[in-house]
């Protein structure tokens, strides 16, 4: 961990940036009190993107798909738990 003052940090502000990108730890302090860390951001990770379609032919849905739920399965799916109302 490298600690500096607000001084040091204002004339080596580069040389801190370089450091906390390597994963460094950069700790400025006011006088001998730690004010603020300067740590490397991480990049964002984005989930892949969606591609439309990219089932067809793989997945097949018959008419029964789209039939009501039987009302044990139905009850299930509502929260309304497993016995009978």
């Amino acid at each position: 961990m490298t600690t500096v003052t607000v001084h040091e940090a204002k004339t080596h502000l580069s040389r801190l940036i370089a450091a906390a990108e390597r994963g460094e730890e950069v700790v400025i302090a006011r006088g001998n009190k730690p004010a603020v860390r300067i740590v490397r951001v991480e990049p964002e990770v984005k989930p892949p993107q969606r591609q439309f379609g990219i089932l067809k032919g793989v997945v097949a849905f018959d008419d029964a798909f789209f039939d009501p739920l039987p009302e044990d399965e139905l009850r299930l799916w509502e929260g309304r738990g497993d016995e009978p109302e």
